[in-house]
């Protein structure tokens, strides 16, 4: 939401930058107010378009400000040259006026840092009252660690509260085994601490020599949905000056954990998946309808099937299913996965199986914000908690929303993972999609589940 209302925001103060300078170069009478208009609007349109390619969008939290300036300069400055050199091919510059260009050009630059300013004004003195804060768990040794543990806590206005600080012992090559052992019981802690306080991010402020207890650090957290960042202790290397390009809090800050989605590519990807999963809900409404029926006449018991499953950053939600099972009691705290000619499953629900028509309600799930049409299939949670222990990366799925369909499922990994094996090629699949994700990467998983992905000899 934050990133729709920022890019209205530019829009809007690049139309009030061109009428203000109409304003102040025509007065009242404008010379070719049609041509004038158009050329407004299209740079306005551009403005959409391009301003997210120089990354201004993402969060800065924690960050100084004057780069997102001259970033937000420099996409300015670049939507009016394109502008207006199409324009010029076009043959229609000498009927727009040179002042009102140059005009509203310095007065949009000067609405949109003003604009900036006073959110980010505002968005220091919220997060000062204690609001918006993201909670951080600091590990680390030494005087740099107390330094940067210092200047967070020092620094609400930064979004950062810390919940957790966790100073090691081994971070020598000397190191003894029973210091080494009290703090991998430090790191389970915070493991499992991460989810009881919140925690969004750990921080790792270690020298730069400390490889083994940075390697402990990072194995310890690596099943976990956290943002991991290693702040190292380059000042003692005498490379302050040039820390300073990467500063995270006034320090350079360097990500362990893998990227999810750009934040204008989720804001895309949410727009799709809403307006698709409603055309889609109307367009298949009788068929849903008939399926229920069918459903409800094979056996008694609910149409839907409903199951806690985990979203994106691991929150649970329910997830919908046409029931294709009779009704049984589940064994506590384990999930049985359907096999070859399961005497649970329906002929009804057989067929829905083998078709995924039994996936259609998921649509319900993408309106409502819990999935999207295209993303990693989530779990039962008790397969979460049997496999982010045994295949690397395999949380990592979850730092996007879960999908109806999924590079995975289009590429014949469906169905029952009764080996470990099975279930790590179908995660290979899933961290492909997250590292290549793009919205052509989404329509051709679209329409490959169109044309081949319904029907399956591994669904049942």
């Amino acid at each position: 939401m934050k990133i729709v209302l920022a890019r209205l925001c530019d829009i809007a103060m690049t139309l009030l930058g061109a009428v203000i300078a109409a304003r102040l170069c025509f007065g009242e009478t404008v010379p070719h107010p049609l041509l004038h208009c158009l050329f407004a609007a299209m740079v306005a349109a551009m403005v959409a378009v391009v301003f997210p390619g120089f990354s201004i969008y993402l969060s800065w939290r924690g960050r100084p400000l004057h780069p997102l300036f001259l970033r937000l300069i420099a996409a300015w400055v670049s939507v009016q040259t394109m502008a207006s050199a199409l324009v010029l091919l076009l043959g229609g510059m000498h009927m727009l006026s040179a002042r009102w260009l140059l005009a509203w050009t310095m007065l949009t630059a000067a609405l949109l840092l003003a604009t900036r300013t006073f959110v980010y004004s505002l968005l220091r003195r919220y997060r000062h009252a204690g609001h918006d804060l993201r909670h951080v768990s600091i590990i680390g040794y030494g005087r740099y660690f107390d330094r940067v543990s210092r200047d967070t806590e020092g620094n609400a206005a930064s979004g950062f509260r810390i919940v957790d600080i966790v100073e090691l012992g081994a971070v020598g090559a000397e190191a003894d085994q029973s210091t080494i052992d009290r703090d991998l019981s430090a790191l389970k802690r915070v493991h499992d601490s991460i989810e009881a306080n919140a925690i969004r991010e750990v921080w790792l402020a270690l020298p730069a020599t400390a490889q083994a207890s940075l390697q402990r650090c990072v194995d310890a957290l690596r099943d976990t949905l956290i943002d991991l960042r290693l702040l190292p202790d380059v000042e003692a290397l005498g490379v302050e000056e040039h820390g300073r390009a990467l500063a995270y809090i006034g320090r350079p800050a360097i990500s362990l954990s893998p990227v999810a989605l750009p934040c204008e590519g989720i804001t895309g990807k949410e727009v799709f998946d809403r307006v698709f999963a409603a055309l889609a809900l109307l367009a298949l409404s009788p068929l849903m309808l008939g399926i229920a029926v069918c459903v409800k006449c094979s056996s008694p018991g609910p149409v839907f099937f409903r199951q806690r499953r985990k979203g994106l950053n691991g929150r649970p939600f329910s997830i919908y299913k046409f029931r294709s099972m009779r009704i049984h009691a589940p064994e506590q705290g384990v999930v049985r996965q359907a096999t070859r000619d399961d005497p649970r499953i329906t002929p009804v629900g057989r067929f829905l199986r083998r078709t995924s028509l039994d996936e259609l309600p998921q649509f319900i799930n993408v309106l409502r914000g819990e999935m999207s049409v295209v993303g990693p299939r989530p779990h039962a949670i008790e397969h979460d908690e049997l496999y982010r222990k045994q295949i690397s990366g395999y949380m990592d799925r979850y730092r996007v929303k879960p999908g109806i369909t999924g590079w995975a499922q289009v590429n014949g990994h469906r169905g029952e993972t009764e080996r470990v094996e099975k279930m790590a090629a179908r995660v290979e699949h899933d961290l492909y999609y997250l590292r290549h994700w793009s919205f052509a990467l989404d329509l051709r998983i679209v329409f490959a589940t169109i044309l081949r992905g319904f029907v399956g000899t591994q669904a049942y």
